[in-house]
C-alpha cells in the first residue's frame, strides 16, 4: 500500500510489476473486450468480466490519473479464467471487423495488424487469469483512455 494514498487509480498505478502480478495490455484492452463480447463496453458474464466487468471503484475516471479502477472478485475471476481457457483466440477473430468495431466505438478499430498483435496479448491475458483463478485471487483492473 502507498502510505496516505486514497485515490484507487493512483494506488493501483503505483503498484509495481516487480512481483509478476501485473499484466499491461496497453491500448489493446478495448479491442480484446470487443473480441470477447462483441461490444465496446458491455456484455454478458463471464466474458465481459475479463476486461471491463466488475465493481467500479472510481467514478468516470479518477481526476488525477484519468483512469477507471475495476475490482473483480475471486469467484468471477475463476469463471472468467474458465471462459478464456475454453475460448481459443482463433474462434474470436471473426469479430475483427474494422467497420463494425468503428461503428461500435472501439478505439484502434482500423489497425490492419490487429490479429498478429492481439494473439499474444490474448495468450498473456489467459495465462494471467488462469494463475489468479488458481490462487483464488481477485483482479484489480486499471483502464486508461488512449
Amino acid at each position: 500500500m502507498v502510505e496516505g494514498e486514497i485515490d484507487p487509480a493512483r494506488l493501483v498505478a503505483s503498484s509495481g510489476a516487480e512481483d509478476g502480478r501485473v499484466l499491461d495490455l496497453g491500448g489493446d484492452w478495448q479491442v480484446l473486450h470487443w473480441l470477447l463480447t462483441g461490444d465496446a463496453w458491455d456484455g454478458r458474464q463471464p466474458e465481459a468480466d475479463v476486461v471491463c466487468g466488475g465493481r467500479l471503484l472510481t467514478e468516470d475516471g479518477a481526476d488525477a490519473t484519468g483512469a477507471d479502477v475495476i475490482y473483480l472478485a475471486p469467484e468471477r475471476v475463476k469463471a472468467a479464467a474458465a471462459h478464456l481457457d475454453a475460448t481459443p483466440f482463433a474462434s474470436l477473430t471473426g469479430r475483427l471487423d474494422a467497420d463494425a468495431m468503428r461503428s461500435g466505438g472501439v478505439q484502434d478499430a482500423d489497425d490492419p495488424h490487429a490479429e498478429e498483435r492481439l494473439r499474444p496479448a490474448y495468450a498473456r491475458l489467459t495465462a494471467f487469469f488462469r494463475v489468479a483463478a488458481g490462487e483464488g485471487e481477485a483482479v484489480v483492473k486499471l483502464l486508461r483512455a488512449p
